[in-house]
């Protein structure tokens, strides 16, 4: 039996603020005003709510969240048929209106000619890059060394050239607009160093752990951190930051009823969210399995692998029920890829199992608009990292580690501007393992001394200087772009391979040269 809720409005105000209390009750408050809700018993600017029961339908749910839900599913289905496959099929198949069948023709133009301007590019780029080879052996005259040289400055200009292009597409992807983040685990190590840079970057970001204390001082450490920021930005870069604001709460993601809280409180803060990153983990030291507590065995697996499911769940039920694409992060560790890991053999089957969850989810979200992918961060050196850590660790970890504050300078602007779903995105490359290994002599002492003491600064005050070398040019993210916007590369090449070609051949004329 459905009851009827009894209201007393003002008559020449009602539509004004009936539409301002229902978006505030369903779709969240603004950024400015505190959250309202359809209460009863209050007065809300001209609308008056009696205390009677809510409007409901027979099966006990909310008529009118029913439809919001009706109207978002539509909106995504709508959004789903305006893509280019469906579009294609449209004007194939021609089983759609007319009105439909220009939208679909104009769509399809529009991609199509955006592949062909990047073909154009890339042909054109290709081909000058060839011609100034041509040049330079042309006018080598045959000279076995000058040919050499050729080839040099041309392999010199590829490494320069993919550098130069790289770097302003990366450039270019950080100022893409904000984004609503969500980071469990955020209040210290890595979690709180990603959120630092996604707030910086101009996002909205959502913090949480299961301490109150440690989600309020977190907040106020990274307001300070933007308000430094925007005191020490100009022009679009203000603008960015102007939007960016920082919220918490705390919740244990390994209770299902806290995270429903948690997903709940974003949506009420942001309106919907972008980005999902389960960044939670714990580790509990190094050492064999038998040592390992019952105690310490459930909080690993609850912490690492269920409330990775849970986060997870809940954040694939927020994104499919809002208009805009979402996409979820899991952390990879190590053991991810199925290798044995001693002495932390809970963990390593936590991580094992993150990635087979990972296959599933990519299947059965194939057709929605949820990205599911996995960031990498390698090894961080953080306190999940160094709990129950040897000397020796300690000496390796000279190598191979890095700070938190650098690999979230990597791994941030690629989680910003991720598409599709299936997509890793890694710190610890090849690249940068090779350099690691190559540099291992001069990495002795880098972070620890031989008796495993640290000698890295803490992080206030690494965090002092931190601004600035946020904004250095980063080489290794410039080389692992390049494939991002090739076209882009392969002119900066043809630049510098004409430059150095042109200058080598014009010295070969000069009296006692070769």
């Amino acid at each position: 039996m459905a009851t009827v809720v009894k209201l007393h409005v003002f008559p020449e105000s009602f539509n004004q603020h009936r539409t301002r209390l229902l978006r505030s009750s369903f779709f969240g408050p603004s950024t400015s005003s505190p959250p309202r809700v359809l209460g009863f018993g209050h007065n809300c600017e001209g609308l008056s709510v009696k205390q009677f029961r809510a409007f409901r339908s027979e099966d006990g749910g909310d008529l009118k969240e029913k439809k919001i839900r009706t109207l978002k599913k539509n909106e995504v289905n709508s959004k789903r048929e305006s893509g280019f496959w469906n579009s294609l099929k449209y004007i194939l198949l021609r089983s759609k209106s007319d009105d439909v069948y220009r939208h679909a023709l104009v769509k399809v133009e529009e991609v199509l000619s955006v592949i062909a301007i990047q073909i154009g590019r890339y042909i054109v780029t290709m081909m000058s890059t060839g011609v100034i080879l041509a040049i330079g052996f042309q006018m080598s005259g045959g000279d076995s060394q000058m040919d050499a040289l050729i080839w040099y400055s041309w392999l010199g200009g590829i490494i320069i050239g993919t550098m130069i292009g790289a770097n302003m597409v990366l450039e270019e992807h950080c100022r893409a607009g904000p984004r609503n983040v969500v980071i469990t685990g955020s209040t210290r190590g890595l979690g709180k160093a990603l959120a630092r840079e996604f707030l910086l970057s101009g996002d909205r970001v959502v913090v949480t752990s299961r301490s109150p204390e440690s989600v309020e001082a977190t907040i106020k450490e990274l307001e300070e951190n933007l308000k430094e920021g925007i005191n020490n930005a100009v022009g679009s870069s203000l603008s960015k930051l102007s939007h960016a604001k920082v919220v918490g709460i705390a919740s244990d993601v390994c209770e299902p009823h806290d995270v429903q809280r948690l997903g709940k409180f974003a949506v009420n803060e942001l309106g919907h969210i972008d980005i999902w990153i389960n960044n939670a983990g714990t580790n509990k030291g190094f050492r064999p399995l038998l040592q390992f507590s019952d105690e310490d065995i459930k909080q690993i697996v609850s912490t690492n692998l269920v409330g990775s499911i849970l986060c997870t769940r809940e954040a694939m039920h927020i994104m499919r029920n809002q208009a805009k694409a979402g996409h979820i992060f899991n952390m990879d560790g190590n053991g991810s890829g199925g290798s044995s890991t001693p002495l932390t053999a809970v963990y390593g089957s936590t991580k094992c199992g993150l990635r087979q969850l990972q296959g599933s989810l990519l299947k059965e979200c194939k057709k929605s608009n949820v990205g599911i992918h996995t960031a990498s961060p390698g090894m961080v050196l953080t306190d999940l990292l160094l709990s129950g850590s040897t000397v020796q660790n300690r000496q390796m970890f000279n190598i191979i580690c890095e700070l938190p504050e650098t690999v979230a300078r990597t791994l941030v602007p690629r989680m910003r501007v991720v598409k599709g779903t299936g997509k890793a995105i890694s710190y610890l490359t090849p690249p940068r393992i090779l350099l690691a290994l190559v540099t291992a002599w001069l990495r002795r002492g880098r972070w620890f001394d031989d008796k495993g003491r640290a000698l890295y600064a803490a992080e206030a005050d690494r965090l002092r200087n931190w601004a600035e070398n946020r904004a250095r040019f980063s080489f290794t993210d410039a080389m692992e772009m390049y494939t991002e916007n090739t076209w882009l590369s392969v002119f900066s090449l043809s630049v510098v391979c004409a430059f150095i070609i042109l200058s080598s051949t014009g010295n070969t004329n000069l009296p006692g040269t070769w």
